[in-house]
Order: C-alpha cells, then structure tokens, then sequence
C-alpha cells in the first residue's frame, strides 16, 4: 500500500479500502485502484516511480525478448517473486520488470539464474508481469512467442495491400472491357450505316441512315477516352510471373512461420509452376488445436494469415485470367 499512498486522487481512507478489498479477493492492490477507483495506469506507473526511484515499464507483445532469456526461468517461479526478464541490450544488461524492485530475495533469484549481470531493475505493475509471463512463456523458447502475433498481423496487412492493388487491377481492366465492347457497338453502327448506304436491294430514308451513323460515331467517342485512359495507366498489368512472385513471397512466410511438414499426403508434382504452387499451398491450411500450454489467440492469427494468404493467390489467378 505504501507506494500509492502519493498517487492523486487518493486518500488514506480510499486506499485503506481498496488494500482490504485487495486482500480479500488475493489480487494485486494496483488492479483494484485501477478497475474500481479509476486510476490511470499512468498515474500508478509514476507512483510507482517515484516510491522506488527507478524506470518504469508496461507490457508490450511488440518487445524483442531474445530466446536465451525465456529458457531457464519458469513461469511459477516468476510469477511467485513477481518479475519477468524483458531487454538485452548490446552491452549485454539484462533489464528486469519487477513488482519490487526493491526485493532483495528476488534479486538473488534472478542472479541465480543469470549470473552475476549486470542489470537494471524496473518497476512494473503486477497485471503486467502477469501479462508477460502468459504471452512470453506458453511455448518452448524460439519457436512460438508473443511477438509473433505483430510478425503475421503485417503479413496480413501486406497481403491486403496486395489484394486491393490486384483489386484496383481488376476494376480498370473491367472498365477497359466495358469501353471496348461500346466501341465494338459504335463499329457495329458504323458498318451497318455504310451496309445502308451501298444497298441496292434495300432503300432507306437518308436521315435514318445517317442517324445510325451518329449513333456508332457517339458510342466511339464516348468510350474510346476511357479505353486509352486505362491503357496508358495499366501499360504492364500482373502476368503470370507476378502470381510467381507474390505466391513465392507468401509460401516463404508460412515457411518461417510454421512448421507442418506432416499435414496429409503427398501429393503426385504437376508439371507448370503455378499449378505446384497452388497445392503446396493448400498443405497448409490445417486446424491447429492448441495445446493446453499454448495460446488460441496464436494459433488463430497463424490460421488468418494462411487464409489470407490463399486469397492473395486467388486474386491474382483472377487478374490474371
């Protein structure tokens, strides 16, 4: 309780309360404060502070934790004492998030673990360390991390770019389709005038033959700005060497991403480039049950950006064809 007795708006007997309420329910004081009493986290982060005199950190998923620093500590022991190993820098400081850094014990812990440093201690609010210990350590070190949601959501987003610019592709060569096939009426108007007017069989009024002349001419002009509008701003669109690429790009992706290398059954090669990219493809889109130690959240990110890697590829066939 003694580090927020300075944080404003609070008073003894507010906080008073929320530590008894806090003690009753076996939570943290500093979610009781936060959720009921609506404090801001900023305003409990500069408390916090101030009472130990050192940095402050918040969780974030975003934090390049190396690999060497999640495989020792367990996750009980952590969330016992209250801290979690965040950054390594070049000089080779550990900075540790802590609920005390003040802690002897927890100190000695942590140079139990690491060695004898050196390190930075910064103080934490106790939802955050909880926080990193469930994102950082529910799967073996290297292989399926908390950072890897921010790596697919930009896959993600990069593939959407991907599909809007083939989209943007698709709605300009429609609209050249569509200006072609009013010049191709226009023509049709046009031969159909001068039909008219070499026939010796069939006779017609002057005016009726010049009025469908007017027509073909109208349609011509009409549609023939928009046609070379959209030639002159689509010179190369996407051929097949771009699905190569951009289902090469996508396959890299979910190589580094996952690892299914027994989905089902082999499949007989085909003979053309993209036909093998398309079922090399589909051996990936897989349900993945978590496992207990896991997180769902991770395993449905992983999910999404196969799908919408399928749907990038899809596109392309379709602009393409």
């Amino acid at each position: 309780m003694a580090p927020f007795r300075a944080a404003p708006p609070l008073g003894a007997g507010i906080l008073a309360q929320a530590a008894e309420a806090a003690a009753l329910r076996n939570v943290p004081l500093a979610r009781i404060l936060h959720e009921e009493y609506q404090v801001p986290r900023e305003t409990l982060l500069a408390a916090l502070r101030d009472h130990y005199r050192c940095a402050s950190i918040e969780y974030d998923e975003r934090l390049p934790i190396p690999p060497e620093l999640l495989i020792d500590p367990p996750g009980n022991l952590l969330a016992a004492s209250g801290w979690f190993p965040v950054i390594k820098d070049a000089g080779g400081t550990i900075v540790i998030a802590a609920r005390d850094p003040s802690d002897s014990a927890m100190r000695a812990e942590v140079a139990g673990i690491f060695g004898p440093g050196p390190y930075e201690f910064r103080v934490a609010l106790p939802d955050d360390i909880s926080w990193f210990i469930q994102d950082f350590l529910h799967a073996k070190p290297g292989l399926l991390i908390g950072t890897e949601r921010t790596g697919l959501a930009f896959w993600r987003n990069t593939m959407a770019q991907w599909r809007t610019r083939l989209a943007c592709y698709r709605t300009d060569l429609a609209r050249a389709r569509t200006a072609l096939a009013f010049i191709g009426t226009g023509l049709a108007f046009v031969v159909i005038f001068w039909t008219l007017l070499n026939s010796k069989s069939f006779a017609a009024r002057p005016s009726l033959v010049y009025m469908v002349l007017a027509v073909g001419l109208l349609l011509i002009s009409g549609a023939l700005p928009t046609y070379l509008k959209v030639r002159r701003s689509r010179m190369t669109p996407p051929r097949h060497q771009t699905l190569v690429e951009v289902s090469a790009a996508t396959l890299s992706f979910l190589e580094d991403y996952q690892d299914l290398k027994h989905t089902g059954p082999k499949k007989k090669t085909k003979e053309t480039m993209l036909a093998r990219l398309g079922d090399l493809l589909g051996s990936y889109c897989t349900i993945i049950y978590p496992a207990p130690s896991s997180r769902e959240r991770t395993h449905l990110a992983r999910e999404r950006n196969v799908l919408a890697a399928q749907r990038t590829i899809a596109g392309c066939y379709r602009t393409i064809t």
